[in-house]
């Protein structure tokens, strides 16, 4: 049996030693949220709803929080001298936790833009000290955007308890940040050098504001101050143009990518067998809707499947367009080798029938391809730089595509066979290489690679009848200024179109981009015909 001395002695002793752990402020004491704090932030004037916001902020809380989430979604209502909250279809007493029935004269919580913003900080603050790292991290990157909003002891509270690094360095920046608007001249003079570290346009803009005047006065009043937020401007604003350069390169090198797909299958018919295919576009437009229809089979008859519709629809729209491909140059473009002029009409027509079909099946408006789950949201590489996971997916698929291409032209029999009669379609037949065969499969080809690039299309954009129409022309000065038939010529023009329209239309707009393309592609082939990479052989024009 346990002596009762030996038991009051162990109870002593645990409670000696948590007093002291409050008293060296290692063990802090609990605070759970009061009817009267909540009443406090949910009426009156918005000046004491906020005063009383930022004091029950100061003391971490989950009660709190959830309050906080509440009120954001217009849960809380006053009645009389009670706050109810929001539960299903009841309604709570936030003082008893019992269930009321509220009375006439209740009134929910209005909240202005002004405390909405506030509750969402406070919310992002308590977040800090939450036990998941990506709220966490979701919560300060909040309240960088906002820092002077954010409660100076509250982030010194997390600062003590942060051990994940990128958390503690992001918070490190977030209390400089706040420490810029101290009165203490020296706490300013040492934020403002911590923040020379930064890369958030949030921060940069808080430099600024201390910069202005007011009133004929600098509202940073210490010279020294001022000229360390200069410097520390200069270091922020060089890696922001780092990050808007790396940003115009990768979004010159995305739409590059999607001109390259986009012409690769041209660059093969057109180089092949110089059939100005001016039906380019619509196949591209079969192989968006290919992947719209294998999206809605999935959603239909596999739900539980339906993150993998778009793997699915890579080979199904790759069959689908050149399946019509082959049977289009069997039925009509085979009868018309020789003649380009009646070849371009014939593409022509091709492409209005291919229009007009699609809009009996599917109707005229445009219809929504979804991204799957793991091709939503982006990277965040730099605080001004975010690299969307689907312009990424498309690039990876860009080059295993070209890879394949490649593969295909260089390693096969029927590349050798494509080769042979690009360069000399005469000699190739004499050896006894079934030219039209070659035809047909490299028609389909080019046709079932325009396929793929609309299946990539569908996902950065809408899907619709008529969206081929704009990456036509495109295309063909992507072939031409590369050099017809050549895959090096091909990826060399789209990802230099894709760069210099991405470049120029941030300086001249859309339009101008376009003409100032246009007329230095016209400039380039007077002086070099034959494009980029000009292709070898004894008789390229035969």
């Amino acid at each position: 049996m346990t002596d009762p001395r030996n038991l009051w002695h162990r109870t002593g002793t645990w409670l000696r030693t948590a007093l002291g752990l409050l008293l060296l402020g290692l063990l802090p004491l609990a605070h759970a949220l009061t009817p009267q704090e909540a009443m406090a932030i949910s009426s009156g004037d918005t000046d004491s709803r906020m005063a009383a916001l930022h004091q029950a902020v100061g003391h971490p809380d989950p009660q709190l929080a959830n309050f906080l989430h509440e009120l954001l979604n217009n849960e809380v209502q006053i009645d009389g001298g009670m706050v109810q909250v929001q539960q299903g279809d009841d309604w709570i007493d936030l003082a008893t936790g019992r269930k009321v029935t509220p009375s006439a004269n209740a009134q929910a919580v209005i909240n202005n833009n002004y405390v909405r913003k506030e509750l969402q900080s406070a919310r992002a603050a308590l977040d800090l000290f939450s036990g998941d790292r990506a709220l966490r991290l979701k919560a300060v990157q909040q309240l960088q955007d906002d820092p002077t909003s954010v409660d100076r002891g509250l982030v010194e509270q997390a600062l003590k308890t942060e051990k994940d690094p990128e958390i503690l360095e992001r918070l490190q920046l977030l209390h400089a940040a706040i420490l810029l608007t101290s009165k203490n001249a020296t706490e300013r003079l040492s934020a403002a050098k911590d923040l020379a570290a930064s890369n958030y346009p949030a921060v940069r803009s808080l430099l600024l504001s201390r910069l202005d005047k007011k009133d004929g006065q600098f509202v940073e009043p210490d010279a020294t101050v001022r000229a360390q937020i200069k410097s520390s401007l200069a270091d922020i604003d060089e890696r922001l143009a780092w990050g808007e350069r790396l940003g115009t390169l990768f979004s010159g090198i995305s739409l590059g990518s999607i001109l390259l797909l986009a012409a690769l299958g041209l660059a093969v018919t057109y180089g092949l067998m110089g059939v100005i295919n001016m039906a380019q576009g619509e196949f591209i437009m079969i192989g968006a809707y290919s992947t719209y229809v294998m999206q809605g089979w999935f959603q239909r008859d596999l739900p539980g499947l339906q993150s993998y519709a778009l793997v699915a629809a890579v080979p199904f729209s790759f069959i689908v367009a050149g399946g019509i491909g082959m049977v289009v140059e069997r039925a009509i473009i085979r009868k018309l080798y020789g003649r380009p002029l009646e070849t371009l009409l014939a593409t022509w027509g091709i492409s209005l029938v291919l229009i007009q079909i699609v809009r009996t099946v599917f109707g005229p408006q445009n219809v929504q391809v979804d991204n799957p789950p793991w091709m939503s949201g982006g990277l965040h590489a730099m605080a001004n730089l975010i690299l969307p996971y689907n312009r990424m997916v498309i690039i990876a698929f860009t080059a295993f595509v070209l890879l394949a291409m490649w593969l295909l032209i260089s390693r096969t029999r029927l590349g050798l066979f494509v080769r042979a009669v690009t360069q000399n379609r005469p000699m190739a037949s004499c050896v006894g290489v079934r030219t039209p065969r070659v035809d047909m499969l490299a028609f389909g080809l080019g046709t079932g690679i325009a396929g793929l690039a609309g299946c990539a299309l569908s996902q950065i954009g809408n899907v619709g009848p008529e969206m081929g129409q704009g990456y036509i022309v495109d295309c063909f000065m992507v072939v031409v200024l590369g050099g017809v038939g050549q895959l090096t010529g091909t990826v060399t023009a789209a990802l230099t179109l894709g760069v210099a329209n991405t470049l120029l239309e941030g300086v001249a707009g859309a339009v101008l981009a376009k003409i100032a393309v246009l007329a230095a592609i016209i400039l380039f082939i007077q002086k070099r015909p034959q494009g980029m990479f000009a292709l070898k052989g004894r008789s390229v024009e035969s």
